[in-house]
This record gives C-alpha cells, structure tokens and sequence, in this order.
C-alpha cells in the first residue's frame, strides 16, 4: 500500500524537473494526479505515461480560469482533491538597479500570485478531506539573500510567508500548508547548461555535501510532507539544500577540508 494511497493532487509546473519528478513519485504511491503546466507537450505525455492515475490540465498559474479548470479536472477525473503542491515558478537574474518593472511583474505574478490563486481554487476541495495538504514550493532563496536574484528572492521569501499565514488560516479547516526549500537542483532551471561531473559540482563544494541535490531528493521530501506520517506538520519550513542554509564554509580556515 503506497503512503498516498486514495489521494488525489494537483502539481503545478510539473512537465519536467522537481514537478514532473513529484509526480512520478506521487503515481508510484498510490496517488491519483493532475499534471499542469504551460508546457502542453511534454505534460501531456507525461500524463500518458503514468496512464489512467495520472491527468494533463494545461495551466498558467496567473489565470484563474485555468486553475478552476485543474480544480474540476481533479473532483471530475478523481472525485476530490486532497494535495495541492504549487511547484510552477520562473527566474530571472538582474542587478536590482536594473530589474525593469515587467520581468519583476512576471516573477511575483507565476511564483506569489501564482500560487495564491492555485490555494484560492483549491481550498473548497481540501477542506472535504481530512488530512489535506498544501505544499508551496520556495527556495533558499526563500531563507537567505542572493545578489543578482532580486524579484525571485523576494517571491521565495514572500512564497515562505505566506504559507505561515496559510498555515494558521486553514489550519483549523483541516488543511496543512508546509513550504519546501531546495537548494541547487540538477533541473532545466537549476542547470540550464546541462553540465555533468566536475563542472557540475564544482559550486556546490562549499555546500556541507558537497553535490547538486536531484529532483527525486526534493519529491521525496514532498512527498512525506503530504503522507499522513506529517500529520502534525504545518506552517514549517523544510530546507532540501544539502546543508546550504546552515551557514557559510570558509575554506581558508585551519582544519577546512582541501579540495
């Protein structure tokens, strides 16, 4: 018996990467999922792919019309909804002297509103089931500043906040809101250039493992978020960064390990 067995779940951005990942994991469980994304084509045949426990639902996650579309494909596909996780969000390195007003506006509107709408939509489905979930996916970003990362560090440190309010607010309804945070991640987005080996790693040796994480590392820890063995988990915080957050590795130091 798979440890989301009965359950259904919409994920967002999850043609590829930590999303796609997600929900091969959530189908291996026993889950039932919507897969949505903008990227109709490889979406849909990740859905073809799982076969009958998995759907495709295109969705921009700044429409509302299409969330309420991948709402009704879930309760009409399903029959409810118990796990929403809003993975979709985009990037964008810049100067703050230089953000211009559109890319900020297209950062904040996938990665904050985005994922508002998704609860707005979601939530009178989750409150039928026990044990629902919400899980925002954030970053490290989300903890912690980066220069060159303006919009997106302040969408994942807005993505951390308002899961807390989230938390308090549902809580009492019966649903959980957990925010995750993965660090570098070998996905399209956390290694465009498809480096492998040394050159992959190379940056992460200041990272207390010393690797890339992968996305099945981040599905993983989804996953048990939304299992019934994190019942009493809500409102936190949980960093899938390899050590990343828990400081700053000076190697210069006397007993720092040699490269």
């Amino acid at each position: 018996m798979g440890r989301l067995s009965g359950k259904v779940a919409i994920i967002s951005g999850a043609a590829q990467g930590m999303g796609a990942a997600t929900a091969r994991l959530f189908v291996a469980e026993g889950a039932r999922v919507v897969i949505c994304d903008i990227l109709d084509e490889p979406a849909s045949r990740l859905a073809e792919e799982l076969g009958e426990n998995a759907a495709f639902c295109h969705l921009d996650v700044r429409n509302e019309g299409d969330w309420q579309h991948a709402v009704a494909t879930a309760v009409d596909r399903f029959g409810k909804l118990d796990v929403l996780v809003n993975n979709a969000a985009v990037t964008h390195f810049t100067a703050a002297e230089h953000i211009n007003l559109e890319d900020a506006e297209r950062v904040l509107g996938i990665n904050v509103i985005g994922a508002m709408m998704g609860v707005k939509h979601a939530i009178p489905e989750l409150t039928k089931n026990a044990n629902s979930v919400v899980v925002n996916i954030s970053s490290v970003d989300g903890m912690r500043g980066c220069n060159g990362l303006i919009a997106y560090t302040a969408s994942k440190w807005a993505v951390r906040g308002m899961t807390k309010s989230m938390a308090y607010e549902f809580g009492p309804r019966g649903v959980r809101v957990v925010s995750v945070h993965p660090g570098g991640i070998n996905t399209a987005m956390g290694n465009p250039g498809g480096q492998t080996g040394d050159e992959l790693q190379r940056p992460y040796k200041r990272v207390p493992l010393q690797r890339i994480g992968e996305p099945e590392e981040v599905a993983r820890t989804t996953l048990f978020v939304c299992s019934d063995d994190a019942s009493y988990i809500s409102g936190a915080e949980i960093a899938v960064d390899g050590g990343w957050t828990a400081g700053h590795y000076e190697p210069a130091l006397p007993g720092a390990p040699q490269e």
